[in-house]
Order: C-alpha cells, then structure tokens, then sequence
C-alpha cells in the first residue's frame, strides 16, 4: 500500500493571533508561513508524488502554491474530509479565553468525549479522516501501485488524529502528539499495519531550545504556532 507524506499548512496569521480559525474564511499564511511553503519543494524534491491532496481552506492551498508551481504535471485535488475540526461557536475565539472554558479540560484528557457547541465531535473528526485517508490509499495504489507516494495538506489536529490512528492510539492519547506548521509526518500503510516513519519534521530544530515561558504542559488546539 502506499506511504502518505502529511503536510501540516504553514503558519498562519491566526497561529500568530493566537485565535483558533477553524473554518473561518480568509486565514491566510503569515510571512513565516510563506517561507516554509516556498522551501516545501525543496525539502520534497527526491520524492515522487503521485497524487496531492488537500484541505479546501486557504492556508492550506496557500502552502501547496510552491509545491504545485514546482510540479506542474499535478493538479490538486480537494477533499473536505481533511478538513479542519469543526470547532463551531469556537472558531474564531482567542486560544487564552478558551483556556476557562469547562469543555477545555475534556478537549485535553478526554477528547474522545469532546465535542465543539455548533461544531463536531472530535471522534467525527478523526472518523472522517482515517476514513479518507482509506479511501485514498485504495485509489492511489491502484492507480498508480502499492509502492506509489502520495501528499496531504492539512490541519495540526487532523494530522494528530491520523497518527493516532495508524499507532492504534486511543484518540485520548491524542493530544501527545505535536506537529508545527509545514511539519512533515509520514506513514507507511501495509497490508497489516501502518508504520510510522517520520513524525512533525521541520529540519529546525529551533522549537526544542528552553523557552522563557516553559509550556504549561497543555495541548495547543488547533495545532500550535511552532518555534518562536
């Protein structure tokens, strides 16, 4: 079966407003964010890609604008299942106010429990992931063979969903996983089992070096801003 490249969109000017966008229109990537999609091709270029997919929303169109310039032998294909969560009556709200909110201790032990006031649940949201990402290891294998490699470009908690998924994680287990902006995760599907063989990949290890506000040890929803 094929190997899925995930590509978590560049950063964005609500990762840098500290606003969690959701499906708000008119996200676009900020300057860093910019940067990190114009060196995408370059950190691809040994790979050959067969097929690219991605999220409808801006900033992740944005990220690919490189990547697609560089190949124009693809043509993108848009699936809305790759979508960001759904965050509902949340979308658009600062991170720091949600923090207070009683659905924001759920969102971080119990996230299988969780679900968003005029939005989705998180388990939906990971169903409708793993179920496209299914989809499309079949279409991709046969169409172009089992060894065959294939991109998305989507969103920090559906990337997080999806390694979930393919290490057998409960989704509670979830929010231990981190990918930053124009992260690189990538995973093997064989007949028996996926493997995991790269996980949040930048090539900067900048977001590592001690920070003057160590993390408080929650989640960042949404995904986060990476590196300062």
């Amino acid at each position: 079966m094929p190997t899925l490249i995930l590509v978590r969109h560049g950063r964005s000017t609500a990762n840098t407003e500290g606003l969690l966008a959701g499906w708000t229109p008119g996200v676009a990537l900020d300057e860093r964010g910019a940067a990190q999609a114009a060196a995408l091709p370059g950190r691809l270029a040994e790979l050959p890609l067969a097929e690219i997919v991605t999220s409808p929303l801006q900033r992740c169109r944005e990220t690919l604008r490189p990547l697609l310039e560089a190949r124009p032998d693809l043509s993108p294909h848009t699936d809305e299942r790759i979508g960001e969560c759904h965050y509902g009556d949340w979308s658009g709200r600062k991170l720091a106010e949600l923090k207070d909110e009683p659905l924001m201790e759920v969102v971080q032990a119990h996230p299988s429990a969780a679900a968003f006031p005029g939005g989705e649940s998180m388990r939906a949201m990971q169903t409708r992931a793993a179920e496209a990402v299914r989809e499309w290891n079949a279409r991709v294998e046969r169409d172009h063979g089992a060894d065959a490699v294939y991109l998305m470009c989507s969103h920090g908690d559906i990337i997080k969903s999806l390694v979930a998924d393919a290490l057998g994680l409960h989704l509670d287990l979830f929010q231990r996983i981190s990918v930053e902006p124009c992260s690189i995760t990538a995973i093997r599907y064989t007949r028996l089992r996926p493997f995991l063989v790269r996980l949040g990949d930048t090539g900067d290890f900048t977001s590592l070096a001690p920070r003057e506000a160590p993390p408080d040890g929650e989640a960042e929803v949404g995904g986060g801003a990476g590196a300062p």
